[in-house]
């Protein structure tokens, strides 16, 4: 092949790079022959977090101007001051036309760079509420495995930066070329960006305690038919000023914080028993298997059933399912 056919990748390691951050571009396209990847940094050697050990790039910051594409792994503090020279050339990569990559926290060094602005754009669900809150300019979209803006692309965590490289390769050299990188990965060949990250819950933690009661109880009646009125009266409080006030501790409106409580405990059920997936639309409130499906592929991006499969736990023998 001849060199004109290979695409050159640096991999620019921050301080505090996550190691499995690391590994990933440089294992999915490491060993693929239309790739070169040059692993850089602004320093002569990185300590990578938590894993006691240091990388020691094989270049300085130079390699970003002639790579094709440049890929930021997450880094441990998202807020740390980056260096300006890391900065500017990521920079210039992005003003000549390089392709840019996140994974995971990465985004957060893409977007100190200015080149998000704008734009729409993920990372690790942890980590979206403080992204929009530092770079409010930010299309911030938590609920993502990655977003493909072209020349700019972001991706949430770990098997989600697998995710976004293979996706790469498909756009790059075609799905043959995806599928079998990624067989030699044991790494399912295609997820879509669209698809939901898989987050611990999904409904948002309160910021007050005032209605707890009356989320307590909603949460206690997941199965049973919930109004804004009927709700409203059981707080003592107008309609009006019930909204307000939950929207104020959730930063959700009632019905859409309760929606929320559904898909989370619809997804318990699934991941934990072997309920019917025809029964868990009622047990959870959800209505209809119809309406379960709809409400799975809005919220989370894929099946039910396609959801169990990939989560449901072991059960320990004799652990008796929930009927």
């Amino acid at each position: 092949m001849s060199a004109i056919d290979v695409h050159r990748v640096a991999v620019l390691v921050l301080e505090g790079v996550l190691a499995l951050d690391l590994g990933i571009p440089v294992q999915v396209f490491g060993p693929d022959p239309h790739y070169d990847v040059t692993v850089c940094s602004a320093a002569a050697a990185r300590p990578v977090h938590s894993g006691g050990f240091t990388v020691t790039p094989s270049r300085g910051l130079e390699a970003l101007e002639d790579a094709e594409t440049v890929v930021v792994p997450g880094y441990e503090d998202p807020e740390a001051l980056l260096p300006a020279a890391a900065l500017s050339a990521i920079r210039r990569s992005h003003a000549r036309g390089a392709r840019l990559v996140s994974i995971c926290t990465g985004a957060f060094a893409l977007a100190a760079a200015g080149v998000l602005d704008g734009r729409p754009a993920t990372t690790h669900w942890q980590e979206t509420e403080r992204l929009q809150r530092l770079y409010p300019q930010i299309d911030v979209l938590p609920n993502r495995l990655y977003v493909d803006e072209g020349d700019v692309l972001t991706s949430a965590g770990v098997t989600a930066g697998v995710d976004l490289c293979l996706h790469i390769i498909r756009k790059d050299h075609g799905a043959a070329a995806a599928n079998a990188r990624a067989r030699r990965l044991v790494a399912p060949p295609q997820r879509a960006g669209g698809q939901a990250q898989f987050i611990e819950r999904f409904r948002p933690a309160a910021r007050g305690d005032d209605l707890a009661a009356i989320r307590s109880w909603m949460l206690e009646n997941l199965d049973h038919r919930q109004t804004l009125d009927a709700l409203a009266h059981r707080a003592s409080m107008s309609r009006r000023t019930f909204i307000r006030r939950f929207q104020q501790e959730t930063g959700n409106s009632p019905m859409a914080w309760l929606t929320s409580a559904r898909i989370d405990w619809a997804r318990e059920l699934l991941e934990a028993t072997d309920v019917p997936v025809e029964r868990i639309g009622r047990l959870s409130g959800l209505g209809s298997p119809a309406a379960l499906r709809a409400a799975f592929h809005r919220h989370v991006g894929t099946s039910p059933q396609e959801y169990r499969t990939l989560f449901q736990h072991r059960r320990e023998p004799g652990r008796a399912a929930c009927h």
